[in-house]
């Protein structure tokens, strides 16, 4: 099917005072050629890549994936509750959960405007606390007593192995999880603030296992001494590691995030900078893993209080400034990108403005569930993210970071548009109206004919 013109471009349910579709200008006409494919029908099938050999199906390596990190969670378990006692196991495990929740609500924030699938999240989670806790146990504990036994110097050793070898196998350990997925999940990892996402939340889950660690053995050395109250080395422990520094693993894995959503945003052509930013970026994470820890081992405690409060805390927050641009810049892509579409009769008018405002998306979800029913709020949301995609994918294909598959993946998003735009482009109106964000005629709630959703 041919490149819909002014004459055969989709027209909206038949109302009188609703928006319309535009004729498309043929400046915009020549623009789009080369990018839009044919207009989806309705029932088309979606987008599939070539089927692929069993032993490559994403179903076998999903099976494989679960099972290994399965076992890995099952050993590392067992290790930490053979070191802390069942009792400090227990107490470890509790403390240890408090700051999880807020810091996978704090990242997940972040990825609102295109927000990544959970299973990757889980996964980068899971394999921070399971696959690479298991890692840095057993390699930071066999170089560390290899040491010990090369120089005959155990308190060198601790110090060495804490300044030097746990930075180096730690951040390697964490990195492989954002290294997965940025290579299997490729589709998913667009930008910066999907690698400091899934670097958020694979370091939240190492973490956390360390923390069960940490505290479990600061109980039993309290169990030992007979000490409790603000004076246990419990209480101390959990000041530093849950109060003050919660975030200090997430800082140090997110450097690597940055590395490699930096490469995700680099043209393909650039192959050394697609590689050399990641290394860049887990090399960073290294030095500032060992300064912190060297903070303490070298220094003492003074040491540790200076190097937080004059790195670490300006640190974690010029990273956290640097994660919120980038997101108002992902805003900024969708206002630029998306009016092509719009203007070859994709898009309502009103919608590139609202769904380059978070304020906005999030009213034309609650107008279609108000107006239409819950499923249609569902709708809404699905479409805003399929347009994300659709203005992300235009914006890596001007920078020449998209592969051979473009003309299809934008195929197969647009056929979810046009499931969608029935409900979604009336909201979506109906928010950039309210909120300012363009001027035009107030719909009727019941724009759109009959309620699609409706049972």
């Amino acid at each position: 099917m041919s490149q819909p013109s002014a004459q055969h471009a989709p027209q909206p349910p038949n109302t009188p005072t609703g928006p319309s579709y535009p004729a498309v200008p043929a400046c915009e006409q020549r623009q789009m050629d080369h990018l839009l494919t044919a207009v989806p029908q309705r029932g088309r099938p979606r987008y599939r890549p070539r089927a692929a050999r069993v032993w490559r199906s994403k179903a076998v390596r999903a099976g494989v994936l679960i099972t290994l990190l399965a076992l890995c969670g099952l050993v590392i378990l067992a290790l930490v509750r053979e070191q802390t006692g069942t009792h400090g196991f227990l107490v470890g495990l509790g403390l240890a959960t408090l700051p999880v929740p807020l810091l996978m609500t704090a990242f997940r924030w972040l990825d609102r405007v295109e927000p990544g699938p959970w299973r990757n999240l889980l996964f980068a989670f899971s394999w921070g606390a399971c696959a690479a806790a298991l890692i840095a146990i057993i390699a930071n504990t066999f170089a560390t007593r290899w040491i010990a036994t090369a120089t005959a110097d155990p308190a060198s050793a601790d110090t060495l192995g804490a300044t030097v070898i746990a930075p180096v196998v730690e951040e390697s350990a964490k990195a492989a999880a954002i290294l997965l997925i940025f290579l299997f999940r490729r589709r998913d990892f667009t930008g910066i603030v999907d690698g400091v996402v899934v670097a958020g939340f694979t370091a939240t889950g190492f973490a956390f296992t360390e923390n069960i660690l940490y505290l479990g053995n600061a109980f039993g050395e309290d169990q030992e001494i007979g000490t409790s109250g603000l004076a246990s080395v419990t209480a101390a422990t959990f000041f530093v590691r849950i109060v003050l520094s919660p975030f200090a693993h997430p800082l140090f894995t997110v450097l690597t995030g940055i590395g490699f959503g930096m490469a995700a945003l680099a043209a393909r052509r650039r192959r050394i900078r697609r590689i050399a930013l990641p290394l860049l970026g887990l090399v960073l994470a290294m030095g500032v893993h060992a300064l912190w820890n060297g903070s303490a081992s070298l220094f003492g405690l003074w040491g540790f209080y200076a190097v937080y409060g004059a790195f670490m805390v300006p640190a974690f927050g010029l990273l956290t400034w640097l994660a919120i641009w980038t997101r108002q810049r992902e805003l900024r892509t969708i206002s630029l990108q998306l009016p092509a579409y719009a203007a070859a009769g994709w898009l309502l008018p009103a919608e590139p403005p609202a769904l380059s405002s978070m304020r906005a998306r999030t009213m034309a979800r609650d107008f279609a569930r108000r107006t239409y029913g819950p499923a249609a709020g569902h709708a809404v949301s699905e479409y805003e993210a399929f347009a994300t995609s659709l203005a992300f994918l235009r914006h890596r294909a001007h920078r020449g970071a998209m592969g051979p598959d473009f003309a299809e993946r934008e195929q197969e998003l647009l056929h979810h548009l046009w499931q969608r735009r029935e409900v979604a482009g009336p909201s979506l109106s109906y928010a950039a109206q309210a909120t300012g964000r363009v001027r035009m005629p107030p719909p009727y709630r019941n724009y759109g004919g009959p309620n699609p959703y409706r049972i």
